[in-house]
């Protein structure tokens, strides 16, 4: 795991993205304080997926396990209740 602070990711951002691409994990940080991680995106070996979560305990599993469907975005007043908004999209 290598530390890369802000100004430095700046300026080689191509080539943090590729060494990120190949399996290093790195750590932005700024003023010298980590503040993000930049790593692949395929899970790390050890690494806990949904199931393994649910077999835990510590998530309660989808009911739907079916991709969400896309779907307009609906227009809402700042405030307004979700439960009524859900009730109207509903029907």
């Amino acid at each position: 795991m290598r530390r890369l602070g802000i100004r430095e990711l700046r300026a080689t951002a191509a080539t943090a993205v590729r060494q990120a691409q190949a399996g290093e994990l790195l750590v932005i940080t700024v003023a010298g304080r980590p503040a993000a991680q930049l790593g692949p995106i395929e899970a790390r070996p050890g690494a806990l997926g949904l199931d393994d979560l649910v077999a835990a305990g510590l998530v309660i599993a989808p009911r739907r396990r079916s991709p969400w469907p896309d779907t307009e975005p609906v227009a809402a007043w700042a405030g307004a209740r979700l439960d009524r908004l859900l009730r109207e999209i509903r029907g």
